[in-house]
């Protein structure tokens, strides 16, 4: 058994991890008390391995797991024994430890370098700590040549290339900063709510960061999950169309058949349904913060085209072209998709901003024939018009031709309306769902997508 305060941690560590959207249920916490009763406290890394085997259900979830883990098993606790280092002293023995890969060693030296250079505040109850500025004082970058240069000398650098060793050594630096940034957070956590820093300080998955306020690094991770997502999705789709391929009950035939059994329905009687492949047309605003969210919807949906017999995909800014074509070299290259379509296709006409009036008109008029009764159609944006006419009766038009017509807001729903959005507007002619990251694209593409 574990003992109450080591419970108390635990039962907090899982809080802190559903609070960043990980699926983790009674059951799993109770393994992983287990785990810890069986592994014990000695060893801090053995039991960060076995917390993680009995909590995390895949790897993707380890980045968000080990910054909060080493929130309430922290390595240490309070400053560093003994008198702060000088700043030329400290580098001198960092680059010695990069030189010998000493993870221990390191550990230690990040302790006292946010000791010594990442404090701030003019008291000591309002100090704080910031890795940003230890690592601006070390700049441990700059040692890289230094490090080379003493693992050269020791072992000829165990037949590292120039490159590969750099490669490494660069490797090495980035675990030392990473070290940094944990011991400022533990230093941070002893003073203030460590469950709010836990919720607060920690990155979340990539697939819970708003679309809006991804970074470009983000925006690359989340490209990178496309493929395992659409697989994910195109099994759900397959599993739909196969239930509705089997029909609903006929209860009139039904009840008409079972006068011959005296009343009992032995026999129920399916209403057929005649299966066809939908059509899907996808209309994305691919300006401004609003890119990186149609640029994955965009890159998804194709992924998902052998589940529908045609897909069509237009891109607007103030001005609509189809970009279908170009969506599918895209294909080979996600991150450069933004980019081609803006330098390729025809998505401004007199200034930069978007104008959904316009392209929606224009959409309409060119395009019409695009929307048909078996056309599911999505729209991606935020609605913003920037003051300029919204253009409702062209969204009426293209709903009346489309058997469904979906928007997908990047937006949280409370500023809808606000400043120059006409969310609300637009939502009164068709559904408008609030889509700001992409774990509620993929619910929403699996429940709305037309089987």
């Amino acid at each position: 058994m574990t003992a109450p305060g080591v419970a108390e941690r635990l039962t907090s560590l899982v809080g802190a991890l559903r609070a960043h959207g990980m699926r983790i249920g009674t059951g799993e916490t109770v393994d992983a008390a287990q785990a810890m009763a069986a592994l014990g406290l000695a060893d801090r890394e053995l039991l960060r391995e076995g917390l993680a085997a009995t909590l995390l259900h895949g790897p993707a979830q380890r980045p968000v797991f080990d910054p909060v883990f080493d929130l309430y098993f922290p390595r240490g606790i309070g400053a560093p024994e003994g008198e702060p280092a000088g700043r030329e002293d400290l580098r001198d023995r960092l680059a010695a430890a990069l030189a010998a890969d000493d993870r221990a060693l390191l550990g230690q030296l990040a302790a006292e370098a946010v000791d010594g250079f990442g404090g701030y505040g003019n008291s000591p109850e309002a100090r704080g700590w910031s890795s940003y500025q230890a690592l601006e004082w070390l700049r441990p970058q700059t040692l890289l040549a230094r490090v080379r240069e003493s693992v050269r000398a020791r072992d000829g650098a165990s037949g590292f290339t120039d490159r590969l060793l750099e490669d490494e050594i660069r490797r090495r630096i980035e675990v030392f900063r990473s070290l940094v940034a944990v011991e400022a957070r533990r230093r941070v956590a002893e003073r203030r709510d460590r469950d709010e820093l836990a919720r607060r300080a920690v990155a979340t998955t990539p697939d819970r960061v708003d679309f809006l306020y991804a970074g470009k690094l983000q925006l690359a991770e989340l490209r990178r999950t496309v493929q395992p997502l659409a697989r994910k999705l195109a099994t759900r789709l397959a599993a739909r169309r196969r239930r509705a391929a089997r029909g609903s009950i006929d209860l009139r035939r039904t009840l008409r058949g079972s006068l011959s059994t005296g009343g009992v329905p032995m026999k129920p009687v399916l209403r057929r349904r005649r299966p066809f492949r939908p059509e899907l047309v996808l209309l994305c605003d691919v300006s401004g913060s609003v890119s990186g969210f149609s640029d994955f919807t965009m890159l998804l949906v194709q992924a998902l085209h052998d589940q529908f017999s045609k897909v069509r995909v237009f891109a607007f800014v103030n001005r609509i072209d189809e970009v279908t074509g170009l969506l599918e070299h895209g294909a080979a290259d996600p991150e450069g998709l933004g980019a081609r379509i803006r330098a390729e296709a025809t998505l401004t006409g007199w200034h930069g901003s978007s104008d959904y009036g316009v392209a929606l008109g224009e959409f309409a008029e060119r395009y019409g024939d695009a929307v048909g009764p078996r056309t599911t159609l999505f729209v991606l944006g935020d609605a913003r018009t920037n003051m300029s006419d919204p253009n409702l009766a062209a969204v009426r038009q293209v709903a009346e031709r489309a058997r469904r017509v979906y928007w997908l807001n990047p937006e949280p729903r409370p500023q809808w309306g606000t400043g120059d959005s006409a969310a609300p507007e637009y939502a009164e002619l068709v559904e408008m769902h609030e889509c700001r990251n992409a774990r509620q694209l993929g619910a929403l593409i699996a429940r709305l997508l037309p089987v």
